[in-house]
């Protein structure tokens, strides 16, 4: 775990507003736990400045949660739940429940797994009957290269409709200048450009070490990789239908 730093709405708009970032999606941090007070605050707070509407939330739950409880977070714009496994905060175990808990809201869920945990996910994929959002690139070893069995596992999960990617990349990476990602992102260009999603990672938490990314860098990297209709589908067609705007 790690202590979180100041992140506050007026910081995250100064670089939202020099990126061109009109819409945001706020994802519950690992500190917080299943306490999601700070998210729907934040996301009240983005809606002031971008327009109602505008913001929507990820949040983290205990399987166990009451149906009440999931219909607050829905109506304070909470539209998919993180599975938080790379931190401890939520078990690859808890999906199947999770999953079957919000399918009638309409929402998805999240994944932040470890790579060789991808196995798993396809084991329950069938059985699953909501979008399933793998972030970070499923933690392949990217350098590896495109051929290496847990990067092979993700394309596989990519063919089944239901199944997207976050293009969050950096972490995975060897480092700046990220470039051995542009094969990998092409390859699920390739099979999943209508469900390919893309986000800052801002405040950029739990580095472990890794240098501090620049916003518009990342933005420019990812248009690098695109064509100008899959830089439109990632960064404005796809995420309006998978978080509802």
């Amino acid at each position: 775990m790690y202590d979180p730093g100041d992140a506050s709405v007026e910081r995250y708009m100064r670089m939202a507003r020099t990126v061109g970032i009109e819409r945001v999606v706020v994802v519950n941090g690992s500190p917080y736990g299943a306490d999601n007070r700070c998210i729907l605050d934040s996301i009240k707070a983005f809606d002031a400045v971008l327009g109602a509407g505008q913001a929507r939330g990820v949040a983290v739950i205990e399987p166990e949660i009451s149906d009440e409880a999931l219909m607050a977070l829905r109506d304070g714009g909470i539209c998919g739940m993180r599975i938080n496994v790379m931190t401890g905060r939520t078990p690859i175990s808890a999906l199947p429940t999770i999953a079957s808990r919000i399918a009638p809201l309409g929402m998805h869920v999240q994944l932040w797994v470890k790579g060789e945990q991808l196995a798993e996910v396809a084991q329950v994929l069938p059985d699953l009957a909501v979008p399933i959002v793998i972030d970070h690139l499923g933690q392949a070893p990217i350098p590896e290269g495109v051929q290496h069995p847990t990067f092979q596992t993700l394309l596989r999960l990519l063919e089944d409709q239901r199944v997207w990617a976050k293009l969050v990349g950096y972490r995975v990476s060897a480092g700046p200048p990220y470039s051995d990602l542009a094969a990998p992102v092409a390859a699920i260009l390739d099979v999943a450009a209508d469900r390919c999603v893309w986000g800052t990672d801002w405040p950029h938490p739990f580095l472990e070490g890794k240098p501090m990314p620049n916003d518009g860098d990342l933005l420019d990297l990812l248009a690098s990789w695109c064509t100008p209709e899959q830089f439109k589908a990632v960064l404005v067609d796809n995420p309006a239908r998978l978080y509802g705007f």
